[in-house]
C-alpha cells in the first residue's frame, strides 16, 4: 500500500501583527534555541557550571548562528543577488514592486528572515564559541563544543521543518506513486507568485494559491506542478536520530570524557546526512556549476565538514586540551 501523493500548501505565516509577520519558520527558529536552553541548562547542571555562564553563553549561540546563517547563505548561494542589494542582507525584508513597507518606504516589504544556511551557521558557532571561551576562560572550547552539539542537533531538525512549512529547499521531481510524493504548491520555482497571481487573477499570492489547489477552473494548474520529494523531511527525521544518539553518548556512556569526540560524530553524522539528502534535492545554486557540476554546493561544503569530524572522533587523545 502506498500514497499517491498529496499536496501541500501552508501559507507560511501564521498570524500578522501590524506589519510584522509571524511564520511557522521564525517560530521553529525560536524552538530551536529554547529546547537549546533547556538541554544545555540540565548539562549545566550535571556538571556544576552556572547559570550566569548559560545565559551568557545562549546570547553568543543565538547572534553567532543567526548571523553566520544568514551570511553563509548570501555568501555561498546568493552573493549573485544580494551584492546589488546590500541592505536586505541584515535586514528582514526584501525588494518588491508592490510592496510597502510600514506604510512608509514604497518598493519593499516584510519578509522575516528567511535564506539561512546551515554550513555558515556552524562555521560562525564555533567561532562564537571561540569568543565565549576567551571571556570564561575555566571553560575549555572542545568541552564546550562536545555539549553544544546535543541541542544543535535537534535544533537542526526543527529548522528543516521550518524549510517543510516555507515550501523551499524542495526535493527533484518523483513520481506521484513514490511514498511521500509531495506536490509543492508554493515551490517558487513551479509555481512563484506573480505566476499563480497572473494565472488565477487573484490580488494576493495566498488567494492565487488556494485557487489552484481548490477551485477545479484551475486543475489544469494545479495538475501542471509536479510532485516532489519532501528533502526537508528526510533531513529532519535523520537529525532526529543524530540527537539520539549523541543525547545516549553523553548521559550513558564516559565519550563526553574524550575531548572532541562528541563535536566530531555530531559534524561526521551531520554532514553525512546533508551530502546524502543533496542527491535528493533540486539544486540550491551556489558555485557548483564553476566546479563542474559533479556536486552541489551543499555537497562540496559538507565534505571538509565531514573530515574535521572524522579527525576529532579518531585523533589519539592528548593528555591536556
Amino acid at each position: 500500500m502506498y500514497f499517491l501523493g498529496f499536496d501541500w500548501n501552508p501559507e507560511g505565516t501564521l498570524f500578522k501583527l501590524g506589519f510584522i509577520q509571524i511564520k511557522y519558520y521564525n517560530l521553529l527558529w525560536i524552538a530551536a534555541f529554547v529546547v537549546g536552553w533547556f538541554l544545555m541548562k540540565k548539562i549545566f547542571q550535571n556538571e556544576k557550571k552556572s547559570m550566569e555562564k548559560l545565559d551568557s553563553l545562549f546570547i553568543y549561540t543565538v547572534v553567532s548562528i543567526m548571523l553566520g546563517a544568514r551570511l553563509g547563505h548570501v555568501f555561498f548561494y546568493d552573493w549573485e543577488y544580494y551584492q546589488n542589494h546590500l541592505v536586505e542582507i541584515l535586514l528582514p525584508i526584501r525588494e518588491s514592486a508592490n510592496g510597502n513597507l510600514f506604510g512608509i518606504i514604497n518598493g519593499y516589504e516584510f519578509t522575516g528572515f528567511t535564506g539561512l544556511a546551515s554550513h555558515g551557521a556552524t562555521i560562525a558557532a564555533i567561532i562564537g564559541m571561540w569568543l565565549y571561551c576567551r571571556k570564561w576562560k575555566d571553560i575549555k572550547m572542545l568541552w564546550l563544543l562536545d555539549r553544544l552539539v546535543i541541542p544543535s542537533a535537534i535544533g537542526a531538525c526543527f529548522v528543516r521543518l521550518g524549510n517543510f512549512f516555507n515550501s523551499e529547499i524542495n526535493g527533484k521531481v518523483v513520481d506521484k506513486s513514490y511514498f511521500l510524493a509531495t506536490r509543492f504548491i508554493r515551490d517558487s520555482d513551479d509555481m512563484p507568485a506573480y505566476k499563480a497571481m497572473a494565472l488565477t487573477k487573484q490580488q494576493t499570492e495566498n488567494a492565487a494559491y488556494k485557487a489552484i489547489q481548490h477551485n477545479p477552473e484551475f486543475s489544469n494548474i494545479l495538475e501542471s506542478i509536479p510532485y516532489r520529494h519532501p528533502a526537508q523531511l528526510y533531513e529532519a527525521i535523520c537529525y532526529i536520530f543524530v540527537f539520539i544518539i549523541l543525547y545516549q553518548l553523553y548521559w550513558k556512556t564516559n565519550k563526553k570524557d574524550k575531548p572532541g569526540y562528541l563535536f566530531g560524530m555530531f559534524m561526521a553524522l551531520l554532514f553525512i546526512v546533508r551530502f546524502v539528502v543533496e542527491f535528493f534535492k533540486k539544486s540550491q545554486g551556489g558555485f557548483e556549476d564553476s566546479l563542474g557540476d559533479v556536486l552541489t554546493t551543499g555537497q562540496w561544503l559538507s565534505i571538509p565538514m565531514i573530515i574535521i569530524g572524522l579527525y576529532f572522533m579518531f585523533r589519539p587523545t592528548l593528555e591536556k586540551e
